[in-house]
């Protein structure tokens, strides 16, 4: 038997508005500080609760088979953790670009770990969510947690921070970008010297990881050079996504119709509290 629901759960996306890497642990990650903000552009999931355990993925994502889908594993973790019999089909109405640097599939294990742990009755708490959701990704924390947080770590060490929340243009190179290829780069600068919130909130941080993805890959090069000329623009995470703040959604609205022709690109409010969390 199938409990069909309503509800549309969303999934944002997050920017890493800086992106240091401090050192490496033995086992090979890589030490981090970061800031992640979520923006308002979402995937959106439904789940359908069945009652025989069944757990799948009822819709065709191209680049992501269901076998190595982070939203399928995280509702086997959660079934598992709490002991429920039941199990859910689960759409993914997929917005996020895969390969960009904005989380998408971590926030999408992070939505399903919410969703499922309520319409499952799991009742397990946000601290175990959020373990169980680091099993999964070093960012799939933050969503869980869903506040825009300073993140050390591997990135799991989270402390909740207060930003300005402007409008972003977010250009979508035409490339998937590899993280653990990024990661795997001799020339990857990995002795930043840690700063503080408060040099971040002054101006300080980089992107390490923006000179060797733009060497390797010409479009995300070009995306941060042109959007260079209107703001501050950076690239989010091992990239491929470049990004700049506007004050006002008119200034990024009238930039983003400068966008050369065959570019991909949107506009995205910058939030500091995650969708997610106005559903639960």
């Amino acid at each position: 038997m199938m409990h069909t629901t309503n509800e549309r759960w969303p999934a944002p996306a997050k920017l890493n508005l800086f992106l240091h890497i401090t050192g490496r642990r033995p086992d090979g990650y890589h030490l981090l500080q970061t800031v992640f903000q979520f923006i308002d552009y979402c995937d959106m999931l439904s789940f359908d609760i069945r009652d025989d355990g069944i757990i799948r993925r009822v819709n065709e994502i191209k680049g992501i088979t269901p076998e190595h889908d982070l939203v399928i594993r995280a509702a086997r973790l959660l079934q598992q953790m709490g002991g429920t019999r039941l199990g859910a089909d689960i759409y993914i109405d997929k917005h996020i670009p895969l390969g960009g640097g904005l989380g998408g599939g971590s926030s999408d294990a992070a939505t399903t770990l919410v969703a499922l742990n309520c319409l499952w009755a799991a009742a397990i708490g946000q601290s175990e969510l959020i373990a169980l959701g680091l099993q999964l990704g070093a960012d799939v924390p933050v969503f869980i947690a869903g506040h825009a947080a300073w993140a050390e770590g591997i990135g799991e060490k989270l402390t909740p921070i207060t930003l300005p929340e402007p409008w972003y243009i977010v250009i979508v190179p035409p490339c998937h970008v590899v993280t653990a290829e990024v990661f795997g780069k001799p020339e990857l600068t990995r002795d930043c010297h840690p700063i503080r919130i408060e040099n971040f909130l002054s101006g300080q941080g980089v992107n390490v990881c923006e000179p060797v993805v733009c060497k390797d890959y010409p479009p995300v090069a070009r995306a941060l050079e042109w959007l260079s000329q209107f703001a501050v623009a950076r690239m989010s995470g091992t990239g491929a996504c470049i990004f700049a703040p506007f004050s006002d959604r008119d200034h990024a609205d009238h930039v983003l119709d400068q966008l050369p022709a065959g570019w991909v690109g949107f506009v995205a409010k910058g939030m500091n509290r995650s969708p997610l969390f106005a559903v639960t």
